[in-house]
């Protein structure tokens, strides 16, 4: 596939299992979008997140979009003030225990092996296990939903202030901004 994942995917969230649930687009809007739409995008994805594996299966993508929206649905209702639903919680708990994958330093970088037998589940398993370390880490009561235009999308508000309002100043801060002119 010759798509450029930055026009594809968005991978400006500094935290990659949020980055992962920006695979779905607008989920404010009556009519979200769905970026995962194939066995390659979500391919194509885990390469542009640093764990590139040669084949998906369909069931590896049917997978990967369950732990997407568990790992959403946990950090919506923790932004929310809520307690997470126990079946997302065993989703995450359950992939991240299945992943093999090791963290390595290569040239320099840090980066991560999966296993020949099951790549994707591991590349699956580091997802789980980085939304499990911010879902359960001291800078949990700092994850919000943005405030954008249709976006809702997680991010870690990392502002002194703890006053940030969209995932992105670049995207949705700046449409907001802008329907505000526009408005007046």
């Amino acid at each position: 596939m010759t798509e450029d994942v930055r026009r594809v995917f968005r991978m400006d969230n500094e935290v990659l299992a949020f980055r992962f649930t920006a695979t779905v687009s607008d989920r404010a809007d009556r009519t979200p979008r769905e970026r995962l739409t194939d066995t390659e995008r979500l391919r194509m994805w885990l390469e542009a997140a640093g764990l590139d594996v040669a084949d998906v299966s369909p069931t590896d993508l049917k997978d990967a979009v369950e732990l997407r929206e568990a790992i959403y649905r946990i950090g919506s209702a923790i932004a929310a003030g809520e307690r997470p639903e126990p079946n997302d919680v065993r989703i995450l708990n359950t992939i991240a225990a299945a992943g093999h994958a090791k963290v390595a330093l290569d040239n320099e970088r840090a980066g991560w092996h999966l296993t020949q037998t099951t790549p994707v589940g591991d590349a699956l398993g580091v997802l789980a296990t980085d939304a499990i370390r911010v879902l359960g880490g001291p800078d949990r009561g700092r994850i919000k939903n943005c405030e954008g235009p249709a976006c809702a999308g997680l991010f870690l508000d990392t502002s002194r202030g703890a006053n940030r309002r969209w995932c992105s100043m670049n995207t949705c801060g700046n449409k907001a901004k802008k329907s505000r002119i526009t408005a007046s």
